[in-house]
């Protein structure tokens, strides 16, 4: 097995990188190419490592998202590296890679977000690595997956009795949901910006909705809006990769509302999800379990997309190698801080809305 980085000769193509994390058991889409570029408009900096087999293979693969801080900087691997767990000769030789490179870059911690099932054995591969387990995560660490697979009517059929009527109901109130394009970008937009006036969240600025539509597009993104008589109600953005579709951003107005304009647009990203092969619809992120959870807060959010039936997910969370405990300690609690101011200001809005605002990953 050898080791390659982007431009070093032998390095995959972005399209074989791509086949790679979707068709990878543990593969996810913050891990795909595209992702890296997104976050690369935005402060990140991607850096790209491979582990290959003597034919060429790929057996394991990281990308690693560097941020300046003061000083120094925090190495991020989103929901990765992608490998199978069971490869572990591929993935300890692509963490000593991303090792070396973190402290090459002056890191602090290597952070990681492993899209691995919660359980003492995921966490104890982990920390038996030098790992930390981590209360900082970035990517929500609890989410609500639908099945895919069975007919339309069978997916129907698992949601609340509530839920598949208000998705008629809309239908039968005039709503429709149509695709949209680059020239609708403004009008999500605009929705955004009304739902974070209600809701009391904070959006990010235009260009950052633009950019990941676009590096996405046209097959890799859904950009849905709901209507009646050809005024917007409510818009999503869902993007795809492999066997999963994930709902990122979404948004709604204050008319209409009784239209049930919302469950019926993400019935439609299902739809759209199954048309694209996909076997799971990831509904992004609701409360954690654990008290203090960053998503405290949230529980109408969760009601609204346990509402459709899925199961219930936890990952194993975001563990941290430490490289300068000293400046982690600080950077910790200022993250805290944060935290923690935020969630009083989520806990002023909550009730505010049954159904999802914006999630933003990094």
């Amino acid at each position: 097995m050898d080791i390659r980085w982007q431009g070093e000769p032998g390095f995959p193509s972005p399209e074989a990188w791509n086949e790679f994390v979707s068709t990878c058991p543990h593969g996810h889409l913050l891990q795909s190419w595209q992702w890296g570029e997104f976050k690369g408009r935005f402060g990140w900096r991607p850096m790209r490592a491979v582990v290959l087999s003597e034919d060429g293979r790929i057996r394991a693969a990281g990308q690693l998202l560097l941020r300046r801080l003061p000083y120094r900087s925090l190495a991020y691997v989103p929901r990765g590296p992608a490998c199978e767990p069971a490869d572990g000769d591929a993935l300890r030789l692509l963490l000593d890679a991303l090792h070396n490179a973190a402290r090459r870059q002056g890191a602090i911690a290597l952070k990681v977000e492993p899209p691995w099932p919660d359980g003492a054995a995921a966490a104890a591969w982990w920390t038996g690595r030098g790992f930390r387990p981590s209360p900082q995560t970035i990517q929500p660490r609890r989410t609500i997956i639908v099945d895919l697979l069975p007919d339309e009517e069978a997916i129907l059929a698992q949601m609340k009795p509530k839920w598949r009527y208000n998705i008629r109901l809309a239908a039968r109130k005039e709503v429709t949901v149509r695709h949209g394009s680059a020239e609708d970008l403004p009008t999500f937009y605009s929705l955004m910006q009304e739902t974070s006036r209600r809701d009391g969240f904070a959006i990010h600025v235009p260009a950052y909705y633009e950019a990941g539509y676009r590096l996405f597009a046209p097959d890799r993104v859904a950009l849905l809006i709901a209507e009646y008589r050809g005024e917007p109600l409510a818009a999503l953005m869902a993007f795809s990769c492999g066997r999963q579709a994930v709902y990122m951003w979404g948004a709604s107005s204050d008319r209409e509302r009784p239209r049930m304009p919302n469950h019926l647009l993400q019935w439609e990203a299902m739809r759209w999800a199954r048309e694209r092969g996909c076997a799971e619809y990831d509904l992004w992120g609701i409360p954690d379990v654990e008290p203090g959870s960053p998503s405290a807060g949230l529980a109408g959010v969760e009601r609204f997309k346990a509402g459709f039936g899925g199961r219930d997910t936890r990952y194993v969370g975001a563990f941290d190698y430490v490289y300068s405990p000293l400046v982690y300690w600080a950077f910790t609690r200022l993250w805290a801080r944060r935290r923690a101011a935020a969630r009083r200001a989520q806990a002023r809005e909550e009730g505010a809305a049954e159904e999802p605002g914006e999630a933003a990953p990094a």
